[in-house]
């Protein structure tokens, strides 16, 4: 198995550490020709949506990438990705690639100092870690979409067929069982 992580911008070292504590290949991908390489699964990490969309069609990969989710390759978006992902942002007329049917809330959490850490349950997983930082939340999915957490009445990681999204930041905790989650989604597909 070889996942790619979206490197253009954000958390995406962390992402790469924990699928390597999990005995998982991974790949950063900076450019196009990355694409061309084989994956398995594709992981968006937190950053700057805003940033991340604009560079992804400067360097000519929104489209690749857009399809490759729409033709089933399973993705992990988190943070920044969750609202990559999602069909609209309910606080933003941008929309980037669509293609989970969620509607996203940016920056829902305030700034920097909006920030904090919890634990929460998640679906066929249990009580995990959650690191939120500017962080956003589903405000309401539709068919098809499974929420698998929330944190105060607020949708905070759903997934729908091979997309899985959270508006925290796994990759920031001690706890494997999310990439885990995410690598299981791949060999079951």
């Amino acid at each position: 198995m070889n996942i790619g992580v979206l490197a253009v911008q954000g958390a995406f070292i962390e992402h790469e550490k924990m699928l390597s504590e999990l005995g998982v290949s991974s790949f950063e991908i900076r450019q196009k020709a990355d694409l061309s390489k084989s994956f398995d699964g594709i992981i968006i990490p937190g950053g700057e949506s805003t940033v991340q969309g604009k560079l992804l069609k400067e360097l000519d990969m929104f489209d690749e990438i857009k399809t490759a989710i729409e033709s089933g390759v399973p993705v992990f978006g988190t943070c920044a990705g969750l609202i990559l992902l999602a069909k609209s942002i309910a606080n933003d007329k941008n929309t980037y690639f669509g293609t989970m049917d969620t509607v996203a809330v940016r920056n829902a959490y305030g700034r920097q100092l909006g920030s904090f850490h919890t634990d929460s349950e998640f679906k066929g997983i249990g009580t995990v870690p959650m690191t939120f930082i500017r962080a956003p939340y589903i405000s309401s999915v539709g068919e098809g979409v499974d929420v698998l957490a929330e944190v105060d009445g607020k949708i905070v990681a759903a997934r729908q067929g091979n997309q899985l999204a959270t508006a925290f930041h796994p990759e920031l905790d001690n706890d494997l069982r999310i990439h885990e989650y995410f690598v299981n989604m791949i060999n079951n597909r």
